[in-house]
């Protein structure tokens, strides 16, 4: 039979290189890329109107995705993933100076549904106490999952708003998704946020995900080989990029980057598979049904194909 043409839209990173320049090939399936750029765009094309074949998409606009019964399944495939106490950022006159004194603050993002967001908001309430019922969110732009509705204590910032704008103005208090170098005003609210990160990886274990790559369910149904086709390649090209790495020669800043990781997490920072991110995955879960972002829990199982819950 002749290889299957595949339409995928996922960003190019070391670990995705090999497949995207064709190092790795196969013999069932052909890849035609997308160029998408920035690769947030795409996870919104999928949802909305399943552009692609194959698409890379954040965590969490995957989970509200699938409670929506959008005819996609996700591959355990984690694509990029990061400590997250960076993420929310403040403004030094703002009077904050701990998480806690986020109750009774507005914080601005782009949209609730955001995964860094999600990480975040439930790593503020997990590890610093911060009651989220008490702290209003500020929405800078809308949903990928457009039948999405947030909750009651979520509104929308007045149209045309930019966010570094209103967090520079005192608008808002702080911000999730706003870089620190924006402005001289902006700090991490979490000091020495990367030793937060890893300390709170090694007491938890939790490494969060950012993105994973996501099928038609059409595709799945009528070729009952292809999820495990498409990870048997995903992890071929990580371990090809693995390698590279194990040479310890690369200036290039991504690959710098993931050797910082590789010496926090093991040889393997990227780990694919259900097994080793199990913790990470039913914490996330539990995130998003605590933030309404999903309407009821679900189990790790129920959100992967049966043929790939057991590769690593």
């Amino acid at each position: 039979m002749p290889a299957l043409p595949l339409t995928m839209a996922i960003a190019t990173y070391g670990h995705t290189r090999a497949l995207k320049d064709g190092t790795l090939q196969s013999e069932r399936v052909v890849f035609k890329h997308a160029e998408v750029s920035p690769i947030t765009t795409a996870f919104r094309r999928m949802v909305r109107g399943l552009d692609y074949d194959i698409a890379e998409m954040a965590l969490s606009t995957y989970l509200c995705a699938r409670a929506y019964q959008k005819p996609i399944t996700a591959l355990p495939i984690f694509l990029l993933r990061r400590f997250e106490h960076g993420s929310i950022v403040y403004n030094v006159n703002s009077g904050l100076q701990s998480p806690l004194d986020l109750h009774g603050h507005r914080v601005g993002m782009r949209s609730y549904t955001l995964t860094p967001g999600v990480w975040v908001r439930g790593i503020l309430q997990d590890a610093y106490g911060v009651d989220l019922q008490q702290v209003q969110s500020v929405l800078f732009g809308d949903e990928h999952v457009a039948e999405y509705v947030a909750p009651a204590h979520v509104v929308p910032a007045p149209a045309g708003s930019d966010i570094v704008a209103a967090l520079r103005t005192g608008e808002i208090a702080a911000a999730i998704g706003v870089r620190a170098a924006d402005a001289p005003e902006i700090k991490p609210l979490i000091a020495e946020a990367h030793q937060a990160g890893m300390a709170y990886f090694k007491h938890t274990g939790v490494y969060p995900i950012s993105h994973l790559v996501v099928v038609k369910d059409e595709l799945l149904q009528t070729y009952p080989w292809l999820a495990e086709e498409l990870f048997g390649l995903f992890k071929a090209a990580k371990d090809h990029y693995l390698g590279h790495l194990r040479t310890g020669t690369s200036q290039n800043p991504e690959d710098q980057a993931m050797q910082a990781m590789r010496q926090a997490i093991g040889d393997d920072p990227l780990l694919y598979g259900v097994a080793p991110n199990r913790t990470t995955l039913e914490t996330f879960i539990r995130f998003n049904v605590e933030q309404q972002v999903i309407p009821q829990p679900v189990t790790v199982e129920e959100i992967f194909p049966p043929s790939v819950l057991a590769l690593e």
